[in-house]
């Protein structure tokens, strides 16, 4: 794991954990549909994805977009804008969708 060991006020921590390769280049993420092979690009590709999984869209928060499976209690939440799409909602996705999605390094 890349970034700087702190060791402040008694504390240890890693800082910038997402800083560059030993190499000087980022490791980015992408989410990809297992059945087939696709690069999620786009929300409207990944809604026709969650769609037809049984997630329904929640217009609740204008500020997220939000599906829900009926079946579950589970909800996911993400930001309006796809260019704030982070690794930690592509897990999310993941876990609430096994053997269906998967997140790869670039």
């Amino acid at each position: 794991m890349a970034g700087v060991w702190v060791f402040k006020n008694g504390v240890v921590r890693l800082e910038n954990p997402g800083a560059d390769t030993a190499d000087g280049r980022r490791h980015r993420k992408v989410l990809v549909h297992l059945a087939s092979n696709e690069v999620i690009t786009s929300y409207s590709a990944l809604e026709m994805k969650l769609l037809s999984l049984g997630w329904e869209r929640y217009y609740d928060d204008p500020d997220l977009l939000q599906y829900h499976k009926r079946s579950t209690v589970h909800l996911i939440s993400l930001p309006k804008n796809f260019n704030k799409f982070k690794s930690m909602h592509m897990y999310d996705i993941v876990v609430k969708n096994r053997n269906v999605f998967e997140v790869r390094d670039v």
